[in-house]
């Protein structure tokens, strides 16, 4: 499998909080299906000096490049314009053992 590091900042207007809460449980689904099918391996919120939401970290794992691109397709923070810019580089995590 191939890793990846997903590193992703909201939107910044008013509404892009409220819009991230209405659409975070579709998120947290996906995860869930992620995670079911192996692909999910951590990922969490990027948070500023308040506490609030601005961002996420994702490490995925796929079998191939179009596996990732699917993902990145059906994503609801990326579909859902949540995440105004979206980096991904090929990672891998560490085994210490």
């Amino acid at each position: 499998m191939n890793q990846y590091l997903v590193t992703a900042y909201d939107h910044t207007d008013e509404g892009a909080l409220a819009r991230r809460m209405n659409v975070r449980p579709h998120h947290l689904d996906a995860a869930k299906v992620l995670k079911e099918n192996g692909n999910y391996v951590l990922g969490g919120a990027i948070l500023n000096d308040k506490g609030e939401m601005i961002g996420s970290v994702m490490i995925v794992q796929f079998e191939t490049e179009e596996a990732l691109a699917a993902w990145q397709q059906s994503e609801p923070y990326i579909t859902q314009k949540i995440w105004e810019t979206v980096d991904v580089k090929p990672f891998r995590v560490a085994n210490v053992g």
